[in-house]
């Protein structure tokens, strides 16, 4: 059964919408991958053009473009999972994509905010949220749930008002591969969301505003890219340097294992589906103890 790879696109990609469970982030990524590798093979050919040479090809292209190894091991991740759906629904006789390596992506210990920089970031925006700056009010909630919680910022932006359970300072969060997951989360973010929701919500909403937990100044949702550039912005000068939002959820994980928490109650609280992922953290701890050793220890 022939079909071409245009066609075969859209059948894999409402295939993944309805059936794999994959973060919106995840889907654009494979798809934008797999339109890629289309336009090299052409749009009109048959699946069956794709074969293990034309992977490894497409492959060593995007290293030659100087892609980096995780970029090159994302794409490899979306071709094999193509392959093996075209195999499965009878489109290709054999699966390419079984034989198909691609370098590791090389891990590196995650950037964690100081907690000189945390400081500085609080302040900063304790300053702002005022009763007469709605915006203010906003910000310093967004930030202290990103670091009370370490949610990503999809999550965060997602976030509706009937998530949080108020009596018990408790956030449900939908994580990746649509899993739910339950947060607490401590005073400050607590006082900084009831500011937010008495005196900041009401400012930006509108008639077409819906239940969205943080709006932009149009009343609509806040958007990724402007929490994003809002925490960017707050770590530029503070010693930490350049880091995104992700850095305050590296910090929560840090932060509760240099303070004893159990690993695993870190992976629930992360939302890490293995707790592989999550155990870079005590390698960062670790790091941070060797370095403080290294400052005090007389014989070190």
């Amino acid at each position: 059964m022939s079909i071409s790879l245009e066609r075969a696109q859209v059948e894999f990609a409402t295939y993944l919408r309805s059936s794999k469970g994959y973060s919106p982030n995840t889907l654009k990524a494979y798809l934008a991958d797999l339109q890629d590798l289309t336009l090299i093979l052409g749009a009109e050919s048959s699946a069956e053009a794709i074969t293990l040479e034309s992977l490894r090809d497409w492959l060593w292209r995007q290293s030659e473009k100087g892609a980096s190894k995780a970029t090159i091991a994302r794409k490899s991740a979306a071709a094999r999972a193509f392959t093996l759906w075209l195999h499965k629904a009878g489109y290709i006789a054999e699966d390419p994509g079984l034989r198909l390596r691609s370098p590791k992506a090389g891990r590196s210990l995650p950037k964690v905010v100081s907690r000189e920089s945390l400081d500085q970031v609080f302040s900063a925006l304790e300053s702002r949220a005022t009763l007469d700056n709605p915006s203010g009010l906003r910000d310093l909630a967004m930030v202290e749930l990103l670091y009370a919680t370490g949610a990503r910022v999809s999550e965060l932006a997602a976030l509706d008002l009937g998530n949080v359970d108020y009596s018990r300072n408790i956030v449900r969060l939908m994580g990746k591969g649509s899993k739910e997951r339950m947060v607490p989360f401590g005073q400050p973010a607590r006082d900084a969301l009831d500011g937010w929701l008495r005196h900041g919500r009401n400012q930006l909403a509108q008639e077409k505003t819906d239940s969205a937990m943080f709006l932009n100044s149009r009343g609509l949702r806040v958007g990724v890219r402007q929490i994003y550039a809002l925490v960017a912005a707050l770590l530029e000068n503070t010693p930490t340097g350049t880091a995104g939002p992700h850095s305050l959820r590296h910090s929560a994980a840090t932060h509760l294992l240099d303070g004893g928490a159990d690993l695993r109650a870190v992976q629930e609280l992360l939302g890490h589906a293995s707790l592989g992922t999550t155990q870079i953290y005590t390698h960062v701890s670790i790091e941070r103890l060797k370095d403080g050793y290294k400052n005090a220890h007389p014989r070190a």
